[in-house]
């Protein structure tokens, strides 16, 4: 694909637009702000352009267009992001296609692919016999077991270890990997389930025992390099797209909930690997929308769950949805047992976190004391105040004056105090650096330079200048990205802020320049005579820079003459500063 039409598909999909599909936006004077989503922010720190259509973050110096936010928002790579923009503009493309980044685990996406094969065939094989009928009477055919890559690792102990190391994969990868024990194969007689990375990778296994044993039900992977639980989740890699379409996203506790959920459409779900929700987890998910919804088992150990999962995602201030199943029920079996309509109802009447709580807090509470009362309708004030939807506060405040015959003004009343005592405790437990965003500090010459570079990226003129000058920029990186401003210029004939973030692709190193540029708060417009000032300031830097190394020079040298000669150099250098 040609960087014409690349430039066309960006040019046609407004930042703010798209952004503003996954982050709420506030429009503040010419720009848009929003939480950014690459950090724990609390208070909106981003920037989202649309005259110069890039977003910059002021804290954590996130930057970049409109590409490079889906990227790193969504886990994709960039053609899948131009791909799904150019079909959001109505823009046929044919042939796409960009240079594969070889990574140092290639060849560990390369042998887990091939062991995730070997399962496969194992399965499909005389010897998988019993593991098919396992999952027969399980209800999973040929084609679910197709699309979740199933397979069966043998009551053998080596067989893959020889298959891998066969196709020369050291056994020192394959430890490493957690594919092999020394020289045992590390499943026994399991049926097997591929674990992806967010991106698509499988990067380890799961295995579920068919047959009654003393040992554990599931056996993972151990945590390698690339497989860590508490950062991935079971099919992410299919629910990043499908959530799209589906406008939710439900998380699930296990492998076969997600698997049944597929068997009726329900494809937009995620499941952690045998551990309990954390932060990564909850910073992955968040990603896929904006409508979350808990679905977990329906008995004690699943409410647990539910709590436990749900006041996370409280403390990082989302509000999550949650469906109750009925006490004997998993999603699998409810799904089994019922119509698919049953459970689309499910996903349609499911209630907000905070209605769940509220409703569990009357469990075992004696309402003929008046004590027990007075405890659970407080408690119920402090989850309300959490809510940040009015409508729904008047709400539970007019049901519980109406249930428990008490005055509605009483019950105001109480809440605000409840509400007050909650912002009064926010704001002592809030720290500074939650609040001020640290400032990097920029000598003159560097300031100096992000300006020059501000008005490169505005003005070609500028460009021009600077390719004639003999200025020099402080820093390594200032000066490969003053070439790379200039070599874009020169390839395109012309130059704009979003197209070029397109041009640097990943270099971290330039791309975090931006960020120090884009806090300046510069003007529109400057002249000529402006400009040039800002070049004196740099050529102090060419002088300075000059006169140390001459210094230097003639510290080391010990002629007399030639220490004469550096003198006067210095002097000369000295004359030019000061004309």
């Amino acid at each position: 694909m040609n960087q014409e039409l690349i430039n066309e598909i960006r040019q046609k999909s407004d930042i703010v637009d798209v952004i503003g599909e996954r982050i709420p936006l506030v429009a503040r004077g010419k720009n848009y702000f929003g939480v950014c989503p690459f950090h724990d922010d609390t208070n909106p720190s981003m920037s989202v352009s649309r005259e110069k259509q890039i977003y910059t973050c002021f804290s954590c110096h996130a930057t970049g267009n409109v590409f490079t936010f889906l990227m790193n928002y969504e886990h994709k790579e960039f053609q899948e992001v131009v791909k799904e923009l150019a079909d959001r503009a109505g823009i046929e493309v044919q042939g796409l296609k960009q240079k594969r980044v070889s990574t140092k685990y290639d060849e560990w996406y390369q042998a887990y692919d091939l062991a995730m094969k070997y399962y496969q065939n194992n399965l499909m094989s005389s010897k998988g016999k019993k593991a098919r009928e396992y999952l027969e009477k399980r209800s999973i055919n040929y084609d679910i077991i197709k699309e979740f890559e199933l397979g069966f690792s043998l009551d053998e102990k080596d067989q893959l270890t020889k298959f891998l190391t066969g196709k020369n994969y050291s056994i020192d990868l394959l430890n490493k990997a957690g594919l092999t024990n020394e020289f045992h194969d590390i499943f026994h007689n399991r049926l097997m389930f591929p674990l992806h990375d967010l991106t698509g990778h499988v990067v380890g296994f799961s295995g579920r025992l068919i047959v009654k044993s003393d040992q554990n039900k599931y056996l993972n992977t151990k945590e390698t390099e690339i497989f860590k639980k508490g950062n991935l989740l079971y099919h992410y890699h299919i629910a990043k797209q499908e959530s799209r379409k589906e406008k939710y996203v439900i998380i699930m506790e296990g492998f076969m909930d997600i698997i049944r959920a597929s068997t009726i459409g329900v494809k937009s779900t995620v499941a952690t690997m045998g551990t309990a929700l954390t932060k990564d987890h909850i910073g992955s998910i968040k990603r896929l929308s904006n409508n979350i919804i808990l679905c977990f088992d329906g008995d004690e150990a699943g409410k647990k769950a539910t709590m436990a999962a749900g006041t996370l995602f409280e403390e990082a201030n989302i509000e999550v949805k949650v469906i109750s199943l009925p006490e004997e029920d998993d999603p699998d079996t409810f799904i089994l047992n019922h119509e698919k309509e049953s459970f689309y109802n499910l996903i349609e009447n499911a209630i907000y976190f905070s209605d769940y709580k509220i409703k569990a807090l009357q469990k075992d509470v004696n309402m003929n004391s008046s004590e027990e009362k007075a405890d659970y309708i407080n408690k119920v004030l402090l989850e309300t105040a959490k809510i940040k939807d009015p409508i729904r506060v008047e709400i539970i405040l007019k049901d519980l004056a109406k249930n428990y015959e008490i005055s509605y003004n009483t019950l105001e009343k109480s809440f605000r105090t409840v509400q007050e005592a909650q912002q009064i405790k926010k704001e002592k437990v809030v720290m500074p650096s939650q609040i001020v965003t640290p400032k990097v500090t920029l000598d003159k010459y560097q300031k100096a330079s992000l300006i020059i570079f501000y008005y490169m990226l505005e003005k070609t003129w500028v460009i021009d200048m600077v390719s004639k000058s003999k200025i020099v920029f402080p820093k390594e990186e200032y000066r490969a990205l003053a070439s790379a401003i200039e070599s874009f210029y020169q390839k395109n004939g012309f130059i704009n802020q979003a197209d070029f973030y397109t041009y640097l692709g990943n270099n971290e190193k330039l791309l975090q320049i931006f960020s120090q540029m884009e806090a300046l708060t510069l003007k529109d417009e400057i002249t000529e005579k402006e400009m040039r000032e800002y070049f004196k300031v740099l050529d102090q830097y060419r002088v300075e820079k000059t006169i140390q190394q001459l210094k230097k020079k003639l510290k080391e040298e010990v002629d007399p003459l030639e220490k004469a000669k550096i003198v006067e150099q210095i002097r000369q250098v000295r004359i030019g500063e000061e004309k």
